[in-house]
């Protein structure tokens, strides 16, 4: 059952945004930092932890679930270090994410060779 729950939580949330795509004039970058602020209000209203005891990785995968951990990372950092930790907390738990985003597409660059289209 943790399965299906994972899909159907994980292609509604992709449903979302195919649909914010086509019925809206929203870009796709607009759509992805959508999802990222939907993750973390969710958060914020308490709601995303019953979420991903629900759905697991249908909640944690997608872009939402990036959305809550940056906001995870913040409550944190506010709670040891007072209001720098606003500042601090969302570079603190986005780093591995993203630094693993850049390293892989650094490797595949060199692995397969990317052209410049003409």
């Amino acid at each position: 059952m943790d399965y299906l729950n994972a899909f159907w939580v994980g292609g509604l949330v992709c449903a979302l945004a195919q649909i914010l795509l086509e019925k809206t004039k929203m870009l796709p970058g607009r759509v992805m930092v959508t999802l990222v602020v939907l993750g973390c209000v969710l958060n914020f209203v308490g709601v995303y932890e019953n979420l991903l005891e629900y759905a697991g990785a249908g909640a944690s995968v997608p872009l939402m679930g990036f959305g809550n951990s940056l906001m995870k990372g913040v409550k944190e950092a506010v709670d040891e270090y007072g209001f720098i930790g606003l500042f601090m907390g969302g570079f603190k738990a986005g780093a591995v994410g993203s630094s693993a985003a850049l390293i892989l597409a650094m490797l595949s660059g060199f692995i397969f060779k990317p052209k410049m289209k003409k």
